[in-house]
């Protein structure tokens, strides 16, 4: 059966990613571990236990935000020519999803851990404005 012609496409585009360039940024997940790493010093500052407790919860609630905003960038975002220009991504995404999970930032209340969760997004978004500049 054939489609009349015009439900069919005049134009034929394509994209890197699910929606045009614009609904990706690592700002998201640069926000929340800014929020982890701040709770961390806040934690360490404060002595009062439900202060503490509603903390750790706020803390690792924003933590698994991080990984959420990281997943997205690379599943969503990233495809193979990035991963091909940058051999290192992949790494770098599990490192930083790592340091926002329980081993890293989700499960630690040091706000060093904190630091190098940030580290890591700024490696990934230096990479991401790199390519979207390509």
């Amino acid at each position: 059966m054939r489609l009349p012609r015009f439900l069919t496409p005049s134009t034929v585009v394509s994209a890197h990613c699910d929606l045009p360039c614009g609904v990706y940024d690592p700002a998201q997940a640069r926000i929340e571990a800014e929020s982890v790493k701040a709770i961390q010093e806040k934690y360490q500052a404060n002595t009062d236990p439900e202060f503490r407790t509603r903390a750790i919860l706020i803390k690792e609630q924003r933590a698994e935000l991080v990984k959420h905003h990281l997943w997205v960038l690379w599943t969503d975002y990233f495809k193979a020519p990035h991963f091909e220009k940058y051999p290192n991504l992949h790494q770098l995404f599990n490192e930083a999803t790592k340091l926002a999970g329980a081993a890293g930032a989700k499960g630690s209340l040091d706000p060093a851990v904190g630091d190098q969760l940030l580290s890591k997004i700024e490696e990934i978004s230096k990479i991401f404005w790199e390519t979207k500049q390509a």
